[in-house]
């Protein structure tokens, strides 16, 4: 079947990621060194679809500014869903924009094209819906399917436990008439899911295909997932910037000094400088406008765009925000930690630090592995800082 539009779900917000998520919707968080939404639509375009309906929410401003009215010379039309309702309700704000069959994905996880392909082609006038499905021991954590040959039977949301191994991916095409089993499917707490959508339509003896993929598929949910993810884009090679060197990808404007150390696999974002010295890599991801000083080491890190890292600072296994910046001898030793996001604790989590937009960290300071700190967060010099802290805080020695 023939499709050429696509409703790309990127209303969220991603609390659990937060501080990073304080003033930017979680689609536009870094996958490597540009936006996760970024990948996204580059995977459609290359699938072949040309008409994009972005639905934005949450500091949609964000990526409406970023993107602007094309991209690659695909029209994106923006639809605004006012309150944070549901992945079906974010899907219904585009409803009037569509004719005819149409692909719906998730705008905060990575897709590749050849899903894409693989969805549209599977697709037929027979379906009301078709979805990707992907082989993960992580199903019970997110959304669980169960396939009798290659109709959908089931879909479980996070079951939480148990032997599922069929992952839903989150690409998915649908027939208009799936709009009106949208609207009429249950609602949870007042949120509506496109999932429920998909059950009643299971429930309906409609038919639903699952297509099983392969290849990278991403679910970003905590900070440190940040930092995973760019293990794996920079393993596999899927990176934007040129390829130097094998493993080892630098813009073209970037300025990195011949007495910097680049441990591959590394990339390095445009107007980047990195200094004398410097020790950068493996698996680093730093984006547009930032810096890392002479003797400073950046390993397993994602720095994000304008970030500064001062001279001798030791920065491992961390994710910053858009203008962070770190002084002089700043340490950030990594390693496993107990993390609190909002409630809970996770245990033995790989994360550094995680320093939201704007945070300050000043000269001769140390970060304890685990801790979150806010946008705007100044931590004062030669501080060592033992618990997160919140934005604009100012901590002293």
């Amino acid at each position: 079947m023939s499709i050429d539009s696509a409703v790309i779900l990127a209303a969220g917000e991603g609390q659990r990621l937060r501080p990073l998520t304080k003033y930017r919707p979680k689609p536009m968080l870094p996958a490597g060194n540009r936006p996760i939404l970024e990948y996204v639509f580059d995977a459609l375009v290359d699938g072949g679809i040309d008409n994009l309906h972005v639905v934005v929410g949450y500091e949609g401003d964000r990526v409406q500014d970023y993107f602007g009215p094309t991209y690659r010379d695909r029209s994106l039309t923006y639809h605004k869903q006012e309150k944070q309702l549901g992945s079906g309700h974010a899907l219904l704000q585009a409803r009037d924009a569509l004719e005819g069959d149409f692909l719906a994905v998730n705008g905060d996880e990575i897709v590749e094209a050849e899903t894409i392909n693989a969805v549209v082609n599977a697709h037929s006038v027979d379906d009301s819906c078709t979805l990707a499905i992907a082989e993960s021991a992580e199903a019970p954590m997110y959304g669980a399917v169960i396939l009798d040959g290659d109709r959908v039977s089931e879909l479980i949301e996070k079951p939480g436990s148990g032997s599922y191994r069929l992952l839903n991916a989150g690409v998915y095409a649908f027939g208009p008439s799936f709009f009106s089993a949208l609207e009429n499917a249950d609602q949870t707490n007042g949120e509506l899911a496109l999932t429920e959508g998909i059950s009643d339509i299971i429930d309906r003896g409609g038919h639903v295909r699952g297509v099983k993929i392969d290849g990278l598929h991403s679910e970003v949910t905590y900070p440190w997932d940040l930092t995973s993810l760019a293990c794996k884009l920079l393993a596999d090679g899927r990176i934007s910037e040129p390829e130097t060197a094998p493993g080892l990808y630098v813009s073209e404007s970037a300025s990195v000094a011949d007495e910097a150390i680049l441990y591959k696999p590394v990339v390095i974002g445009p107007d980047t400088v990195v200094e004398p010295g410097a020790v950068v890599g493996p698996y680093t991801a730093i984006g547009q406008n930032a810096s890392v000083e002479a003797g400073a080491v950046v390993r397993r890190t994602v720095l994000d765009a304008d970030t500064r890292i001062g001279a001798n600072a030791t920065i491992i296994d961390s994710i910053t925000g858009q203008g962070a910046e770190i002084g002089a001898g700043v340490t950030a030793p990594g390693g496993l930690a107990d993390v609190r996001v909002n409630n809970q604790i996770h245990e033995n989590e790989r994360l550094g630090c995680v320093l939201a937009d704007r945070a300050h960290i000043r000269g001769g300071a140390t970060i304890l592995p685990g801790l979150l700190v806010g946008p705007g967060a100044d931590i004062g010099v030669g501080v060592t800082l033992h618990r997160s802290v919140d934005e604009n805080t100012e901590v002293q020695g």
